[in-house]
């Protein structure tokens, strides 16, 4: 299988990487690069765990994305989201607002939300479950999820950053 030298700028930091044409962006951040947050679930795009931010806003799929297409991207798992030893204040308000439970899809459903309130900073109930669409949690009834991202919302707004923290 023939392989191709990348280079990704994971959570700030360049990459240099020698992967195969078949080898997925998610195989290729947890096994080659140990960013273990981003999470193996369904391997078909459909439980949203291995969501990731690619250049700063777009959310994409990491099981459904081969490593090699990707170079000269900048991308963001949810560890990298702290800034200066402050968690973002997307998870503050997952934590505070008690929207995590097992915690296995936490990192997708940040990282989505960071997303969806770049494209929509005060969306609605409806606009937030629909922009959450795609990240599976079974472990709440998305109530609390919800909430946080109401309450992400407020703390980003006041803080006139957009929500990356920028």
């Amino acid at each position: 299988m023939k392989k191709h030298a990348i280079t990704l700028t994971v959570n700030g930091e360049e990459r240099d990487l020698l992967v195969s044409s078949n080898r997925t962006l998610l195989d290729a951040l947890r096994d080659d690069l140990g960013y273990t947050d981003t999470k193996y679930g369904c391997g078909t795009g459909e439980c949203g765990a291995c969501t990731i931010l690619v250049d700063g806003m777009t959310t994409i799929n990491g099981c459904l994305t081969l490593a090699a297409t990707m170079n000269g991207k900048s991308i963001t798992t949810a560890a990298g989201l702290a800034r200066n030893g402050h968690l973002h204040p997307v998870q503050e308000a997952f934590i505070e607002n008690d929207a995590i439970q097992c915690g296995f899809c936490t990192p997708g459903m940040v990282l989505k939300t960071i997303s969806l309130l770049d494209e929509n900073p005060a969306p609605t109930e409806a606009e937030i479950r629909h922009g959450l669409e795609g990240n599976i949690c079974r472990c709440t009834g998305y109530t609390k999820i919800v909430e946080a991202v109401q309450d992400a919302s407020r703390r980003i707004s006041g803080s006139n950053t957009s929500a990356m923290g920028e």
